[in-house]
């Protein structure tokens, strides 16, 4: 890890606060020491700061337990995606729009991490794990992003990222020899909270050792993927259930009050993820000038359909060919193929209809903390479709 620019700050003057109306705004060290970052470029905002430090914990605790370059795409207060390593088949290459590029492992896991749930990460802010490559930059120039946070830069690299937004695009630099206070505090209304810091040490011998169903078979990509689930619930705003499939997010379902809910938002995002792999999809007559962002909104039209006339003429232009929406039949069978998906909870499932809306998007491996009175018909559920469950004892809700 190359070594860190010692030009930290105690605090300094944000932007604004939340909205724009919200000044002044500032951020600060309560106790006078360095802030846990340094500023290379542009003016971080309130919400661009909540998004970093919490980006920033979320990649290294995914490197420190996966041993792999980690990433992950933020958006107000929850990942939109996160991903470690794992090599891109040609299929994903072509969804994601790297075809005919040379990736590293770190780029090869912001790629997953942004593909994901690219319309949530529209003006993401980017939290890598390990030092910022030449390879991992020309992809994030062509993306729609507010900011980066990461341990370090290649010059290359760096220059790149400094000419993003007109110069404005905001870098951040962590510090990896940062110690995190004990105690973390919140002002609301006047009030001040306290509470300790949430330290749980998520790993495969913390989280997956408890198998409560029949099915007791754990492959090491389903640990990868529960453990990788997992620490990106810890930083997810509750409730939240968060599917996952070779070593990325493909669906995550956030601050909903409803548990079942979280489920459901997470297993559409899982549906159009793999939708988008759909060869009726990816093979759509796009007239040239049709640019990356628009192709990736009209695929996903294709895919939820129901446009209105108006809609359907104004999407049609976007081809040189006939295009239409893939059929409800079409959708179902496509679906059936999506096979081994992990899913975690941050909280135990208190009834089996979170069991049964799993069990339509391929999943195959759960982890839940377990705890509720209705654990054997959650674990019944789980037998009926072959899954393999297990209980971690560990509650991960963030706010």
């Amino acid at each position: 890890m190359a070594s860190v620019q010692k030009n930290y700050l105690h605090q300094f003057d944000l932007k604004y606060g939340s909205n724009p109306h919200q000044k002044p705004a500032a951020i600060y060290s309560l106790n006078g020491d360095d802030l846990p970052f340094a500023v290379l470029n542009g003016q971080p905002g309130y919400i661009n700061l909540l998004d970093a430090l919490n980006a920033c914990q979320l990649v290294v605790e995914l490197d420190e337990a996966l041993g792999l370059p980690a990433a992950t795409s933020f958006k107000h207060v929850s990942p939109a995606g996160a991903a470690v390593n794992v090599p891109l088949d040609d299929t994903l290459r072509e969804v994601y729009a790297c075809q005919n590029q040379e990736l590293t492992p770190l780029a090869t896991a912001y790629i997953r991490a942004r593909g994901a749930d690219p319309l949530s990460s529209f003006g993401d802010f980017i939290g890598l794990s390990r030092k910022v490559d030449l390879s991992t930059a020309e992809f994030i120039r062509k993306m729609v992003s507010d900011g980066i946070i990461a341990p370090g830069y290649d010059e290359d690299a760096l220059k790149i990222l400094k000419e993003k937004k007109g110069g404005k695009y905001i870098i951040l630099q962590s510090d990896p020899e940062f110690i995190y206070p004990e105690l973390e505090f919140r002002e609301v209304a006047g009030v001040v909270f306290s509470q300790l810091r949430n330290t749980i040490n998520i790993n495969e011998n913390s989280l997956l050792t408890d198998v409560v169903t029949k099915n007791k078979t754990l492959t090491a990509a389903a640990c990868r993927d529960l453990v990788l689930a997992s620490i990106t619930l810890k930083y997810t705003q509750s409730n939240s259930v968060a599917y996952a499939l070779d070593g990325q997010m493909i669906g995550i379902g956030a601050g909903q009050q409803s548990r079942v809910d979280c489920t459901k938002l997470a297993g559409r995002k899982a549906d159009t993820w793999f939708l988008r792999q759909y060869p009726h999809v990816r093979n759509l007559p796009f007239r040239e000038p049709v640019g990356s962002v628009e192709r990736t909104n009209a695929r996903i039209l294709c895919i939820e359909g129901g446009m209105t006339p108006p809609e359907l003429r104004s999407w049609k232009s976007l081809f040189d060919g006939s295009a239409e929406e893939i059929s409800m039949a079409e959708k179902k069978e496509w679906l059936t193929k999506l096979k081994g998906v992990s899913l975690s909870s941050d909280a135990f499932f208190p009834f089996r209809d979170n069991i049964d809306q799993a069990s339509k998007r391929g999943v195959k491996y759960v982890v839940q903390p377990g705890g509720s009175n209705r654990d054997e018909e959650v674990i019944s559920a789980a037998d009926e479709y072959g899954m393999v469950m297990l209980f971690s004892g560990i509650r991960l809700f963030h706010h």
